[in-house]
């Protein structure tokens, strides 16, 4: 008997193929096979919001013979991924392969390994209609805000913006933040920091001066802080009270979607995109040797924090065997998911506890080493024993002043003696060390007294990692999605990157705006968040998803029409960033414009003077052929390459970047490679090559 199995990537279903053995066809679908063509808005408003899908372009060959695979085959089994999205797929290939959709043809797999197989092959199902007209609600609506929206903008401000349902809110959050900050005025302030000794106890250790006969202190200028100096000149420094304490630290849960690209965004500056790839290829399979090839982590689209009974148990044992008992709590730990969660699959989790990062170190790429390690750890801490501290607060008093100090000791290290959660803003605590042993009446020796100036800090900007927190809090957007949204606010430069913050464009600031007063439902959180939760009610049933998408087109379509009527003839004018090119024509310096075929340099003085010329970076570096400028250019897609300003005299012409170092042997402009190696391009085979040095974490 012949069975065919469609998956979605060709990785998976070679592993998957290997699984399931004689017998069995498996076909990589290579992702959707058909939706809403891209050159019109492909949704008949008029007739209910009917979606007009078209298999996509350049796939109709391969349709074509899946169709010939699927006739021929006894069975087919629709093996996309667990979630809304390969739902979808699966119901657009029975579709298109004329499946009973009442059959049960639909197989999940939350980890591909042959138990994981062998399990979702068990336990087939019918396709879920509600899951499927889900994913199409959010489809169709952001392709009606999309294609509704995005012309109105453009015409308003610049050619070739865009705008979304979820992208607008992001964006939104940026540029308040930047408000934020601008409006920011910073007060001074200071503090009184000391060290003592407790003789003959050498360790030193400071506090911090808290109050006066009892009330909070607080200290706005250089005056004050001299004048308690002053008052403290020559006091002793008695302890007056000592308050011992404990408390428990628990581990923080496995990972879902968002949380594993926070994490990885702090502990390993990884960008959504790039945590995404190698959890992805850990996913699908990778060959480990005596393993075999096996999918090392669960699903990694999710927001369920559930984990199975049976990956729990092996997890417990391993720490048994590794730890010992005391490091397994009495009662096992269970953590809570959110509401509205697609909780089909469990959290991101090691498939074998077993196998360790270091045990398969050798087989995996770097990037596929540190995202397994921190899913792998994450996951076992989060079964581990709390973590006890003995907590110890000293108050010290002189001439009427109250000083502070608090320190703990580690009395059980339990979890975090695998793992701890990195925060946004981890420094070290001021109690993070012990204190010296101290009692009531105790004198002790002041090393040193100090007032120190300090101001007031604004908010911090967004980092990639911080507004997928802030996203995921405010219910905006799914996991799925984050790592689009951050692309696309990205290339749209609405913001650009300075280190790990966005900054907002004036031209980001400027849709923003623009949206605020004429679309505020499209830039509202609260509005995106209701919308989203409202959409997850169809995934139970609950709404029609029809009457979703009525309510909120018409809700969209009303202001957008009146936006339009009060802006009719009106133009947003941004700055035009001015360059250092002399227009040869009239004398002016020439701007950057953005047309249809993107950024080109014209001559401000239009229409007197309608000189252009094409718009290219000039770099440090020289031709290794004729000694001319290297220059910047773009292709049509936006992908950076370089080339002699000489062309088309010279035809020098690099994918790889130019640096500002030469060649010591031949003098020569040096680029870099893949793999951070600086090499000599000279055709006449210097051969110098050098690899470039990592910077320090302190450096970045």
């Amino acid at each position: 008997m012949s069975k065919l199995v469609i998956v979605e990537s060709p990785a998976k279903a070679k592993n998957i193929k290997g699984y399931l053995g004689r017998g069995y066809e498996v076909i990589a679908s290579m992702g959707h096979v058909r939706d809403l063509p891209a050159a019109r808005l492909s949704v008949d408003i008029a007739n209910d919001f009917e979606p007009k899908y078209a298999v996509i372009k350049g796939k109709e060959s391969f349709v074509k013979d899946l169709k010939k695979k699927a006739d021929s085959a006894d069975y087919v089994y629709l093996a996309t991924d667990p979630d809304r999205e390969g739902e979808a797929i699966s119901w657009h290939l029975a579709t298109l392969l004329d499946l009973d959709m009442n059959e049960k043809n639909r197989v999940t797999f939350n980890e591909i390994t042959k138990n994981g197989v062998k399990n979702g092959m068990a336990q087939p199902r019918a396709i879920d209609i509600d899951f499927v007209n889900a994913q199409q609600a959010r489809r169709i609506l952001d392709r009606l805000i999309g294609y509704k929206l995005s012309p109105f903008i453009s015409q308003k401000i610049r050619r070739g913006l865009s705008a979304g349902r979820v992208q607008s809110v992001a964006l939104r959050l940026i540029v308040d933040r930047e408000e934020e900050i601008r409006a920011f005025k910073p007060e001074e302030y200071w503090s009184i920091d000391a060290k003592f000794t407790n003789p003959p106890d050498r360790k030193v250790f400071a506090a911090a001066i808290a109050s006066k006969d009892g009330d909070k202190i607080k200290i706005e200028n250089k005056e004050q802080s001299d004048k308690i100096l002053s008052d403290l000149d020559g006091a002793d420094y008695i302890v007056t009270a000592v308050k011992k304490g404990s408390r428990k630290k628990n581990p923080t849960p496995p990972f879902i979607t968002s949380t594993l690209q926070q994490e990885a965004s702090r502990r390993l500056s990884f960008q959504a995109r790039r945590t995404m790839k190698a959890a992805q290829e850990l996913y699908e399979g990778v060959d480990v040797g005596e393993h075999g090839t096996v999918g090392l982590i669960t699903y990694m689209r999710t927001d369920s924090l559930r984990i199975s009974d049976e990956a729990r148990e092996a997890g417990n044992q391993y720490i048994i065997d590794n730890y010992g008992e005391k490091y397994l709590p009495k009662k096992p730990r269970f953590f809570k998911s959110k509401s509205n969660i697609q909780d089909g699959h469990e959290a991101i989790r090691p498939s074998m506890p077993n196998i360790t990062p270091e045990s398969v170190k050798a087989y995996l790429t770097n990037d596929q080493f540190k995202i397994y390690k921190l899913i792998w750890e994450r996951f076992i801490a989060s079964l581990m024993e709390a973590c006890l501290q003995e907590t110890m607060k000293i108050e010290i008093s002189a001439n009427g002043y109250i000083f502070n100090a608090t320190g703990y000791t580690v009395k059980f290290d339990g979890f975090t003696a695998l793992y701890e959660e990195k925060g946004d803003d981890d420094k070290n605590n001021s109690d993070a060390s012990p204190l010296p042993p101290m009692t009531v009446g105790d004198v002790l020796k002041l090393k040193s007294i100090l007032g120190n100036q300090h101001f007031t800090q604004p908010p911090a900007r967004f980092t990639e990692a911080s507004l997928t927190k802030a996203l995921e809090e405010n219910g905006v957007g799914r996991p799925s999605t984050y790592v689009t949204i951050t692309s696309t606010i990205l290339n749209r430069e609405y913001v650009k990157r300075e280190g790990k913050q966005f900054v907002p464009t004036e031209l980001g600031e400027a849709v923003t705006n623009l949206l605020e007063d004429k679309m505020p439902n499209i830039v509202n959180v609260k509005y995106t968040s209701k919308m989203e939760g409202d959409l997850d009610k169809i995934d139970s049933g609950e709404k029609d998803y029809k009457e979703m998408i009525r309510l909120y087109y018409d809700e969209f379509e009303k202001p957008l029409e009146k936006a339009k009527a009060d802006m009719q003839g009106v133009k947003i004018k941004l700055k035009e960033e001015e360059t250092d090119v002399v227009c040869e024509k009239c004398g002016r310096n020439m701007v950057v414009k953005v047309g249809r075929f993107g950024k080109f340099l014209a001559c401000p003085g239009y229409p007197d003077c309608k000189n252009t010329k094409p718009l290219v970076y000039k770099t440090s570096a020289k031709c290794p052929e004729c000694g001319g400028d290297v220059i910047e250019k773009k292709t049509k897609k936006g992908t950076s390459f370089f080339g002699c300003s000489n062309y088309p005299e010279c035809n020098f012409m690099t994918w790889d970047a130019p640096s500002d170092e030469v060649c010591p042997k031949c003098g020569k402009s040096l680029f870099k490679r893949r793999g951070n190696v600086l090499y000599c391009p000279d055709t006449e085979g210097c051969g110098f090559t050098k690899p470039v040095p990592r910077k320090k974490k302190s450096e970045e």
